[in-house]
């Protein structure tokens, strides 16, 4: 695969700049790296952003986490190796990625349930994650970035 285009956050200055710097203000929240990472994961996949999902597989697999869990994120919900905090996560991951899937875009019970294991600040800044890994998805796959161009 061919981009149709440099990434864009390559071509307007700043651009990766200011990406980056909102993706560090969040990490005050105390979200652990591996739930964030989780998060961007399935995002991507739900998105279809090859660009993403390569480079959030092999950071979960830097960070040492098991090919087990790496290869059940898609399936989460069916599989025994996440933690109830880490479900919530991604299941507000996928309903703030699918905001179009139903009328209540994030209905209150992922809210609850992800409200039941974070407090306000790591709530804020799941959220945050959530649409600069949307962001991102977005970037790479309106663009035709090829895996592997990130690193």
């Amino acid at each position: 695969m061919q981009a149709r285009l440099k990434n864009p956050v390559m071509l307007i200055p700043g651009a990766l700049q200011a990406l980056m710097a909102l993706d560090k203000s969040t990490e005050a929240a105390d979200v652990p790296y591996v739930t964030r990472k989780l998060v961007h994961l399935r995002a991507s996949q739900i998105n279809g952003c090859s660009v993403c999902v390569d480079m959030h597989a092999r950071e979960l697999k830097k960070a040492g986490e098991k090919d087990e869990r790496i290869f059940a994120v898609s399936a989460w919900r069916e599989t025994p190796y996440f933690t109830e905090p880490e479900r919530a996560a991604l299941a507000l991951a996928e309903a703030t990625t699918r905001l179009s899937d139903r009328a209540d875009a994030v209905p209150d019970d992922v809210w609850n349930e992800a409200a039941q294991h974070y407090d306000e600040k790591q709530l804020a800044a799941l959220v945050v994650q959530i649409a600069l890994i949307n962001a991102f998805n977005r970037l790479n796959a309106a663009t035709r970035q090829p895996v592997g161009a990130w690193g």
